[in-house]
């Protein structure tokens, strides 16, 4: 299922020392820098320095070990879920879930869903959302995980070579740490965020935070837009210690426990739906006809 090197690259890089790595894997020090050598040629770059005192990451390799303990246990988990299969009935649907991809609104219709299809059964698939996860997931989604449920554009779906079933938009709030001075609002007006440090995903990443973006530049000068590149803790982390205002949506309020989702007055949304594959399976076709159903029946 992947490289069994990345194994050896991983307990390398924990301890520092292919000598202290040898021991660990019971294999010879020789070995273990073969195995290394071998991984560093087939990718063509450098994992580790080298220095008469061990070994540490180049940069590159900081980024492939990110990476490969996610490879790994995706693997993994890939095999746990298909030795289930043999074992439990079809009809399983598998439902990505991360910080920013939340399930609850999903599992709270789950009894609705039962009701039109009884056979229908659903697991949850946890995943770190990285760019790098979020588009293998949405460029193969069938392979390990059949939907999403979140925000999207069209540019994303194009580029990912996926579609969604809208369900609804969202208006774009504001999220701010609990002790910044905007945080006992009930609604912020845009006149409030002047002078304010606003975290805006950066440019091309979907186009209703372009519209944000544009709105901002072109109309309220004294707003301060600070760019990132992408929706992942390490954000709203930086969005409390910096005292920020990051846009989001309300259906994050329970990602961070230190920030609070206020909406603001403009008419700026985002849609909401289920992400899944261009070719949808039988089941996910069943379960985007019944999702349709429920949210047509909702006053």
């Amino acid at each position: 299922m992947y490289n069994h090197q990345l194994d050896t690259f991983i307990k390398v890089a924990d301890l520092g020392s292919f000598n202290k790595a040898s021991e660990e894997l019971f294999v010879s020090p020789n070995a273990v820098m073969k195995q290394i050598n071998l991984l560093e040629n087939s990718l063509g770059f450098d994992l580790f320095v080298r220095t008469h005192r061990g070994v540490h990451l180049t940069p590159a390799g900081e980024s492939l070990y990110r990476d490969a303990k996610y490879l790994i246990q995706y693997a993994k988990d890939s095999i746990t879920r298909a030795e289930k299969m043999l074992a439990e009935p079809k009809h399983v649907l598998r439902i990505g879930t991360s910080l920013t991809t939340p399930v609850q609104f999903l599992v709270s219709l789950w009894p609705q869903i039962r009701q039109h299809n009884p056979a229908l059964k659903f697991e949850l698939v946890s995943f770190e959302n990285t760019p790098e996860n979020a588009r293998e997931i949405m460029n193969h989604f069938g392979r390990n995980i059949d939907v999403v449920a979140g925000i999207y554009s069209d540019n994303i779906l194009s580029e990912r070579n996926c579609s969604a079933l809208k369900l609804y938009d969202t208006p774009l709030c504001a999220a701010v740490p609990l002790h910044h001075r905007l945080a006992s609002n009930d609604e912020i007006a845009i006149e409030d965020l002047f002078d304010e440090k606003v975290m805006l995903i950066k440019r091309g990443y979907m186009s209703a935070f372009d519209e944000v973006r544009d709105d901002l530049a072109e109309n309220y000068p004294r707003i301060q837009i600070e760019d990132f590149s992408f929706f992942d803790v390490n954000v709203f982390n930086k969005c409390e210690n910096d005292n920020a205002v990051l846009i989001g949506v309300k259906e994050w309020e329970n990602v961070h426990p230190l920030l609070k989702i206020i909406p603001i007055s403009w008419k700026h949304t985002i849609p909401i739906g289920i992400l899944h594959s261009n070719t949808p399976s039988k089941d996910v076709k069943e379960f985007l006809k019944i999702i349709s159903k429920i949210y047509a029946a909702k006053p």
